[in-house]
């Protein structure tokens, strides 16, 4: 057996991939190869090539750099969708989570990532920029900062308010009904919606 555990190379291939997924270990990346071992063939090519068109054929959209099929995804081609607020958010799970508490009918920005200096990621990495040029052209009323309650999302808002002070706008911060230290895509729907619904003024919450 390779490696004295590996009855087969090809097997522990498998496993080395299904293991650098986040929160898969090499145990689970096993069971996982097993099993797709034990369905029929047709299932696994249609895995690879969902994942490859998946890789290969994904866009974000112009906007608001959610994950999209076209050059706008569904959210910023709605007009039922209130355009003139907007929500700051992380990455695509956080907008996915918000839609499912049914409690925000704007629309998003996705950062793609918040300031860590220790994981070498500055404001330059992230979509900022775009940001507040989207802000700067007109039209928005209020931004809404629904980043993960840690020092580096708390960061992350206070730079972009920085930002975007001069435009003018509102500029509120979810409620803290989401506890300090936890990330908006692990929070429950009930919890996550308070939290949209009950929003404050952000220049009140640094002052507290």
């Amino acid at each position: 057996m390779n490696n004295g555990s590996y009855p087969s190379i090809l097997l522990e291939n498998a496993v080395n991939e299904l293991s650098a997924l986040p929160g898969i270990g090499r145990k689970t990346a096993l069971r996982l190869a097993l099993y797709m071992l034990r369905r029929d063939a047709g299932y696994t090519e249609r895995l690879a090539t969902a994942l490859q068109v998946l890789r290969q054929e994904v866009k974000y959209c112009r906007e608001c750099h959610n994950i999209c099929d076209g050059d706008r995804c569904d959210l910023c081609a709605s007009p039922g969708r209130d355009h003139s607020t907007i929500c700051v958010v992380e990455n695509v799970r956080d907008v996915m989570a918000i839609e499912n508490t049914a409690q925000f009918h704007g629309v998003y920005h996705v950062l793609g990532g918040i300031i860590s200096p220790v994981d070498g990621i500055g404001p330059a990495d992230l979509e900022i920029d775009s940001l507040v040029a989207r802000v700067a052209a007109g039209g928005v009323k209020e931004v809404v900062f629904a980043l993960s309650s840690t020092m580096e999302g708390d960061t992350t808002n206070f730079f972009i308010y920085r930002k975007l002070a001069p435009c003018g706008v509102k500029i509120t911060v979810i409620a803290r009904g989401i506890a300090v230290g936890d990330e908006i895509e692990y929070a429950d729907e009930v919890t996550l919606g308070r939290s949209i619904a009950n929003r404050l003024d952000f220049n009140d919450s640094i002052k507290r």
